[in-house]
């Protein structure tokens, strides 16, 4: 099978010819449908995050299952299924206490299977790591069984791949991590794929005012598309942001989300928030970097700061959630995908995503 590989971060990405074994216990083979260009893939590709190699990209995917390891009970042959980039263990007291995005023993943190061995490698014998554990830039890929969750009859393969990591992510972070109450005034800065999918959350949620902050004008009528209630074209100004959202609002959103994972837009959500507000930050920096804010008036006006790592997921629970509300016509997570692509193409792909265009490339292997 073909598969994007990596060799190490930092390099240019090639399609190469892969074999790919069977499935183990407690594994299945996917027949990737289609599979989500996302920023944590470039990160790993400009050398921002580290990780092994050589290594197959991708974390965002849906695919349907073509066989099934010995002890996968909960999945049939021919299922179409959404991949959580983050299998839990089931074992770990944060899966026993139902917070699976907070696993400590999942193999998605070694980019490899349960076991700790790979089932993809080159014809020469060399095994190469799945990222994530389910490497779904690729034609096909072995993952462990718990990350594989069938989705409900009528879902779109595109539909199940976003589900797997922006949508998750997005709409999570808003009806989850930080339990936004209906009539809430919510802003939400940087409008990719992840920013767009806390707009639709905060729609579900019935907040009484979303606002979208984003440089792009493009991506900020599609944000009044999905219901936005009003808009903000950043003009790149440190302080704009935070001066806006206040001019906006009187004194600030109770809720200001930052989808972007930059410090200064981090420090720019803080800034935004009135007594009692939260700033609930969503994207992922570059290792390394840090954002800073003044402490006297955050403490003296109980502002508060959350962290939202997968939007609080359950996978299993979770990702057939929103493929009903999809299907229901609640969530339109088709409105995110702007361009499907080759796996050829992904080079070009992480270049038109350095540039800020389009919102959600997806790859489409066959």
């Amino acid at each position: 099978m073909r598969a994007v590989v990596l060799d190490r971060p930092g390099t240019v990405s090639r399609i190469e010819e892969l074999v790919l074994d069977d499935p183990g216990p407690g594994e299945i083979r996917v027949r990737m449908a289609a599979s989500g260009v996302c920023h944590s893939d470039l990160h790993v590709r400009d050398g921002e995050w580290q990780r092994p190699g050589p290594i197959v990209l991708g974390h965002e995917g849906a695919g349907i299952v073509e066989a099934v390891g010995a002890g996968v009970e909960h999945l049939r042959e021919g299922q179409l299924v959404a991949l959580s980039w983050y299998a839990p263990c089931h074992a770990c007291s944060a899966c026993r206490n139902g917070r699976e995005w907070l696993c400590s023993g999942s193999p998605s943190l070694r980019h490899g299977l349960t076991d700790g061995t790979s089932r993809v490698h080159r014809s020469n014998g060399q095994a190469l790591y799945s990222y994530l554990s389910i490497g779904t830039l690729a034609e096909a890929s072995v993952v462990p069984g718990a990350a594989a969750v069938p989705m409900p009859d009528g879902t779109p393969p595109e539909v199940a791949a976003l589900i797997g990591c922006c949508v998750a992510t997005g709409v999570g972070a808003v009806t989850k991590t930080a339990e936004v109450a209906a009539g809430s005034t919510v802003a939400v800065i940087g409008l990719g794929g992840v920013g767009l999918s806390v707009v639709m959350g905060a729609v579900l949620a019935g907040a009484g005012r979303i606002i979208a902050v984003d440089q792009v004008q493009a991506k900020t009528e599609r944000a009044i598309e999905l219901g936005a209630t009003e808009t903000i074209v950043a003009d790149g100004h440190p302080t704009a942001i935070a001066d806006a959202l206040r001019e906006r609002t009187g004194d600030g959103p109770e809720f200001v989300f930052e989808a972007i994972g930059l410090p200064v837009t981090v420090g720019q959500a803080i800034a935004a928030l009135p007594p009692g507000g939260t700033a609930v930050l969503v994207g992922m920096t570059a290792y390394g970097q840090r954002a800073s804010f003044e402490v006297y008036p955050f403490v003296d006006g109980g502002r508060r700061i959350l962290g939202s790592n997968y939007g609080s997921a359950v996978a299993a629970v979770d990702f057939p959630r929103y493929a009903e509300l999809h299907l229901a016509g609640r969530l339109p997570i088709d409105r995110l995908v702007d361009r499907r692509i080759r796996l050829d193409q992904l080079e070009d792909a992480f270049d038109r995503m350095r540039a800020g265009e389009f919102v959600r490339q997806v790859v489409l292997p066959g």
